[in-house]
């Protein structure tokens, strides 16, 4: 999510809110799959969590 909003920020510092909270928003909707997913990985290999 910080990555977005950084390269938002970096193309053009004039754009105002919205184009920031879209790439925040981005940036949460696309984390939580992934994060979902590689947490599944990591308990797949270290054999933690139930």
């Amino acid at each position: 999510m910080g990555i977005a909003v950084i390269a938002v920020l970096s193309m053009d510092m004039q754009a105002g809110w919205r184009p920031i909270a879209v790439a925040s928003a981005a940036g949460f909707v696309l984390a939580v799959p992934i994060s979902w997913f590689v947490g599944r990985k990591i308990v797949a290999k270290t054999g933690l969590g139930g």
